[in-house]
């Protein structure tokens, strides 16, 4: 696949629009399918506890048209040390997942997810990235936005949680007043990936220096080993964190029990969780008091609802995590917190305001005094800059 190069299709042989019973929904069948790896300049380093993302994120986006002219768009967010490779999600969709979907019907949401996870074993990202595209068609075909296909808003507003992933500190602690001045008041500081004074220095500046309503979280992402952990963990609950987040590599389920049965501080599942498989084991193994659903690990906003539903029977909370994210993802995101009751904790989807040099959507993606506002409009409710989506595949 050459850099920057736009994969398209058409479909051949296919009616203008798939009969419908009278009153019903008509459709044109998928004609064209584009796929874009693309390269997101963004404004710095970042560090977490499996590694660093600098110089740009590499993503790939889905746009799909049908035969009557509707265009849906989707984005795969992978990264290589969490869920896979753009090179990876890019094949998947233009290789494995195009025959199934160009002329299909993309009203049979279920129907087309069900098989691609049939035909492809994981790479949950490209099938978020196809089925947000395939909602994105529906919701314009029948005036509906997202969420209202999701089974409808219970929340117009989610809180935004701006994570702190900066080794440059003073950099973040600009951030940080930035932050306070855009009425942000949730902040999740990333740790593990320096030593464990640093940590606890970032902690006592934020807990003096922001305002007492500034919640603050605590994110290792796998960046202890089991036994280190524990002593730890019992120092950053001087600082009353809402929740530590991963603190240990995803398979060491025992030792994360471990920590939520001892310590006081709620200890969240994010790399532990990816399936509903896994939401049900962890639920019973009480793995930890709270889950983080991703849009990209889960492999669609559906398969996040199902998740939350089993944390849900289990009194486990959710919270909206993401990937490295333009805009156009974090809408599938938003409109999925919007419509699912249990992700309650608020939602990080920030990376469109204050991580990328510039974002990938023709209009800012919404966020008002630090709330992020949940599109009421057709499918997605926001489009995407093609001029931009072009320069940024050229950068691939």
């Amino acid at each position: 696949m050459a850099a920057g190069v736009r994969l398209t299709v058409d479909a051949a042989n296919e009616e203008s629009a798939i009969s419908r019973p009278a009153g019903g929904l008509s459709v044109g069948p998928v004609a064209r399918l584009s796929v874009y790896p693309i390269n997101v300049p963004v404004v710095s380093t970042r560090s977490h506890g499996v590694g660093d993302v600098s110089g740009g994120m590499r993503n790939v986006v889905l746009r799909l048209e049908t035969a009557d002219g509707l265009v849906g768009w989707g984005e795969a967010c992978p990264w290589p040390v969490f869920t896979g490779t753009a090179e990876a999600a890019a094949a998947a969709l233009d290789v494995h997942l195009r025959p199934l979907v160009t002329g299909a019907d993309p009203r049979r949401i279920s129907d087309i997810m069900a098989r691609a996870d049939r035909i492809l074993v994981g790479h949950g990202d490209a099938k978020a990235a196809l089925e947000m595209a395939l909602f994105d068609i529906l919701g314009k075909a029948s005036g509906l936005s997202v969420s209202e296909l999701l089974g409808g808003r219970c929340r117009d507003r989610v809180p935004l949680s701006v994570s702190l992933a900066n080794p440059d500190f003073a950099a973040d602690q600009d951030l940080a007043r930035r932050l306070v001045a855009d009425g942000v008041r949730i902040v999740k500081v990333k740790t593990g990936f320096a030593d464990h004074a640093f940590d606890v220095t970032r902690l006592e500046w934020l807990r003096g220096n922001m305002p007492p309503d500034m919640r603050i979280r605590i994110d290792y992402n796998q960046g202890m080993a089991p036994h280190e952990a524990l002593r730890r963990l019992r120092d950053m609950e001087a600082f009353a964190p809402d929740f530590i987040e991963q603190p240990v590599p995803a398979k060491e389920w025992a030792a994360m029990a471990h920590y939520t049965a001892v310590l006081d501080t709620p200890i969240m599942a994010d790399e532990s969780v990816f399936t509903v498989a896994d939401a049900v084991r962890a639920a019973g193994a009480r793995i930890a008091d709270l889950f983080s659903i991703k849009v990209m690990k889960s492999g669609g906003m559906r398969r996040g609802q199902e998740i939350a539903a089993v944390a849900a029977g289990a009194g486990i909370a959710c919270y909206g995590g993401d990937m490295f994210e333009t805009g156009l993802a974090h809408l599938a995101g938003l409109h999925m917190a919007a419509a699912t009751p249990n992700i309650s904790l608020g939602a990080e989807f920030y990376q469109a305001k204050y991580y990328v040099a510039h974002d990938l959507l023709a209009q800012p993606f919404p966020i008002d005094g630090g709330e992020m506002v949940v599109p009421t409009g057709p499918g997605l409710g926001y489009e995407v800059d093609e001029d931009r989506l072009a320069e940024f595949a050229a950068g691939f």
